[in-house]
């Protein structure tokens, strides 16, 4: 199966359960403020997911398995944006203009603007002609998906009832950070007694 076949069938893979959020609320078997958690937390999930490409990748090595999740990360990254957008798109339906001017200065909600805002920038370069124009800034556009998955997590943390859903999502990231830490710490550490042993006398 050639590669535009296989990105096509992987988006309609990563849109099937949006649409079924959407099929539910226009055929009236469920509310706009019941799609929030599910809509945020599918955003979260996808931002983990491409995140997390990345330091497994340094600690397991370039394999097969690997190098496909790589090369899927701006498709799960995209598909994130896409889920941010439908969560804030339930928020409006379940809310008044004036209720959601209100809110702004809640903490749980502004970390959800702020979220999405970061995210926008890096969904509106994930796509190839993007990387060859921007050389290296790319990359520092794309570092603000740390900020905005940190903003997600206090925006989840400080609207959820119980913070353990949240804390289970993001410990597989902060785990496979910290292994890439101490694999990189050995690293040097080995370069380092390397280096000492062919300079001692």
């Amino acid at each position: 199966m050639d590669r535009a076949r296989l990105t096509w069938l992987l988006s309609l893979a990563l849109a099937m359960p949006g649409a079924l959020m959407i099929a539910d609320l226009a055929q009236g078997t469920t509310w706009a403020m019941d799609l929030l958690h599910p809509s945020g937390e599918m955003a979260v999930r996808l931002v983990i997911l491409a995140m997390l490409a990345g330091p497994v990748t340094e600690i397991f090595g370039a394999n097969r398995v690997t190098r496909a999740w790589l090369s899927i990360r701006r498709q799960l990254g995209l598909a994130a944006f896409g889920y941010a957008l439908l969560h804030l798109a339930f928020y409006a339906l379940d809310m008044t203009p004036a209720g959601m001017l209100g809110e702004l200065t809640l903490p749980g909600i502004w970390t959800g603007w702020l979220a999405l805002a970061l995210l926008a920038p890096p969904a509106a370069v994930s796509f190839d002609r993007a990387v060859r124009r921007l050389g290296r800034r790319w990359r520092t556009i794309q570092r603000l998906v740390y900020a905005a998955l940190a903003l997600a997590m206090v925006h989840w943390l400080l609207l959820a009832w119980s913070p353990a859903s949240a804390l289970v999502h993001i410990a597989p990231l902060i785990l496979a950070w910290s292994a890439r830490a101490w694999r990189r710490h050995q690293i040097k550490a080995l370069r380092r007694k390397s280096s000492t042993t062919r300079t001692a006398p």
